[in-house]
């Protein structure tokens, strides 16, 4: 601006007294020659107290210099920007961003700078708020799109970027629709346009296609945005993956999908499997009698060979529901649970003491070991909630050989070589009902909050797709023993042969089994009575001892259940005791002799016959009962 205001300083002042923006005069040195009203507000100042002012006294410290150079280069006639920002210093001593607009005039006949100075507080506010929503959008963890109102894309954040693959540039001018993924019909979009251009939000959940043209699903808001005069200027869509969630809800109907098969597939397993026991029981009952040249054997050989297809056939319903992807190699079970016992030490805390009972030259499992310490940590932590006052939590491994018998009534389960992992705590136990459920998803007894009921259905899990199987053994009050039995690795086993009892093995002593298991209680019947003994069979306590007090003769040994409904192991060995003091006892349980040893329930020397076990197991054990008993010169009662 150019001109000479001191000949009609009158227009001037009545041009710029009253405008909107600052406007003042400054002639050299740096003095005030003139200010408007809006500039002393601004300031702060009064009309009068502004000419006493100097540049310096009304910039920013750390503008000064700046201001100061570029007033100065003007008046000599240098070029300096004539339009900057810059930083202003109220007479209260706060800042105030202002722009300053500047150029040479003449005031009464002398050089002189004409500033308007522009208030731009609401301004960079303004652009602050902007900014903060920006970087709001621009650094959301959810891709948001803008379009026009033809659907253009004219923005997307770093989310969208990261979720589709495709940068800014890729699609800044083309439409959403370059992520179909063909999955919706054409309907579908016309009701999610339909409801768009009557100005009303959309919500839906869209399944889409990504650059590198993998699927994925995501939950949809599309907004449409209006500008002052109320006409649709912009769509915005605000997405959220849920591929995830929507993998886990899938899963989660899978699983209890699976598991009402599994109810089903149980109820049927166990009845059907009570069939089979027969029929495969009688089948080889009669083989046995059979020559090799009756006419009738091929027919029974039929029959027994279905019952067995029959019986594989119940063990795939109760199988065929668990899908996760293991890593198997073959290790060392002992290997794994001593890396861990440190760990497992600080999960559990320092009320709870832990019992490492590694069986020597332990067999190798295949197995994924990522998943086998995930099987100990969530069993070890469920025994921990069990003793919320402290207790012992053993851990064991051992090798062990599941029998056919064992096999018929564990649905699933492969006979053979096998190595067990057992975890077992002093808690407080639970009953039968509980027992029952332990295993599905979702099942807790904890308080709502406390546990998500999927610990347990991730140990049977994992543990049937590694080929292998678990057992939970408890009662309440007296603790709870998990077993786990996996195949022993290919490359070590070797083939098993069938182990004939040896003459030493037979004996003619009458013993009394209490078993409340039927499979166990015929198993072990059996296999007493055609190695020579006479036996008594049992299904409880009660009925033990009413055979006890009708039978007349001697009963050289009572080999019993430690775990029954009603009445215990321990419980019917005291009251048989006082009918028959001479007798020998023999107790056999899921629990391990050291566990029940630690926990008082068994003294070291009293014989124990853990589950499960093997025919010539059970004869060994027996003879060597009773084989102690006749060395120490006991008689009979």
């Amino acid at each position: 601006m150019q001109g000479d205001f001191g000949h009609n300083e009158q227009c001037f002042r009545a041009l710029v007294d009253n405008a909107n923006d600052g406007i003042v005069v400054i002639g050299s040195p740096e003095v005030l020659l003139y200010t408007n009203k809006r500039a002393a507000e601004v300031l702060g100042y009064s009309i009068e107290e502004m000419y006493n002012l100097r540049i310096k006294d009304v910039v920013y410290p750390d503008e000064a210099d700046k201001v100061l150079e570029r007033f100065h280069g003007r008046m000599a006639g240098l070029t300096t920007p004539h339009q900057y920002e810059t930083l202003m210093v109220r007479k209260d001593g706060r800042s105030v961003p202002v722009e300053f607009t500047a150029s040479i005039t003449t005031w009464r006949g002398n050089p002189a700078d004409f500033v308007i100075i522009r208030d731009l507080t609401e301004r960079k506010k303004i652009e602050a708020e902007r900014d903060v929503m920006i970087a709001v959008v621009e650094q959301a963890v959810e891709p948001i799109i803008i379009t026009n109102p033809d659907a253009a894309i004219v923005y997307v954040n770093r989310a969208f970027e990261k979720q589709t693959g495709y940068t800014r540039e890729e699609v800044l001018g083309k439409r959403p629709s370059i992520l179909q993924s063909g999955r919706h019909d054409r309907a579908f979009y016309e009701r999610m346009w339909g409801t768009l251009l009557k100005g009303e939000a959309w919500t839906g959940v869209l399944v889409n296609r990504r650059k590198d043209g993998t699927l994925y699903q995501e939950e949809t808001v599309i907004s449409p945005i209006r500008d002052a005069d109320g006409r649709i200027a912009n769509y915005v869509a605000i997405k959220l993956d849920v591929t995830r969630e929507r993998e886990l809800e899938a899963q989660l109907r899978q699983s209890q999908k699976m598991e009402a098969v599994g109810r089903l597939a149980g109820g049927v397993a166990h009845d059907f499997n009570n069939m089979l026991t027969v029929i495969t029981g009688y089948s080889e009952f009669l083989l046995k009698r059979l020559s090799e040249s009756d006419p009738i054997r091929s027919e029974i050989s039929a029959i027994r060979q279905a019952g067995e297809r029959a019986a594989g056939l119940t063990r795939q319903l109760l199988a065929f529901s668990r899908r996760q992807v293991l890593a198997p190699q073959v290790l060392s079970l002992n290997k794994v649970v001593s890396e861990m016992e440190k760990m497992l030490g600080r999960l559990i805390g320092e009320d709870v003491e832990i019992i490492m009972v590694l069986g020597r030259g332990l067999s190798n499992v295949k197995a994924d070991p990522g998943q086998i310490e995930q099987v100990v940590m969530n069993l070890a932590v469920n025994a921990r909630d069990a003793m919320p006052e402290g207790g012992k939590l053993t851990i064991e491994t051992a090798d062990v050989d599941l029998s056919e018998a064992y096999v018929r009534e564990h649905v699933g389960v492969v006979p053979g070589r096998h190595v067990m992992l057992s975890v077992s705590d002093t808690g407080h136990g639970m009953d039968d009902e509980t027992r029952s459920h332990i295993f599905e998803p979702f099942f807790t007894t904890k308080e709502v909050g406390k546990g998500t009921g999927l610990g347990l259905a991730t140990v049977y899990g994992i543990v049937k797709q590694s080929g292998g199987h678990v057992s939970v053994y408890s009662e309440p009050g007296r603790g709870t023993a998990f077993k786990i039995y996996l195949p022993r690795a290919e490359e070590e086993a070797t083939p098993g042969q069938e182990v004939v009892p040896s003459e030493e093995l037979r004996g003619t002593e009458t013993v009394l089994l209490v078993e409340d298991e039927e499979g166990v209680r015929d198993l072990a019947s059996r296999v007493l009575r055609e190695n020579g003994y006479t036996v008594f069979e049992a299904e409880n306590g009660q009925t033990a001892l009413d055979v006890l007090d009708r039978h007349e003769g001697p009963v050289d040994l009572v080999l019993t259940d430690v775990v029954m409904p009603g009445m215990n192991g321990f419980e019917l060995t005291k009251r048989a005791s006082v009918l028959r003091p001479g007798s020998d006892v023999l107790y056999m349980s899921g629990y391990t002799e050291e566990m029940i040893g630690e926990r008082g329930l068994l003294e070291a020397d009293i014989p124990f016959l853990p589950k499960p076990f093997t025919p010539e197991a059970l004869l060994r054990k027996v003879r060597e009962v009773l084989a102690s008993r006749r060395t120490s010169g006991e008689r009979r009662s």
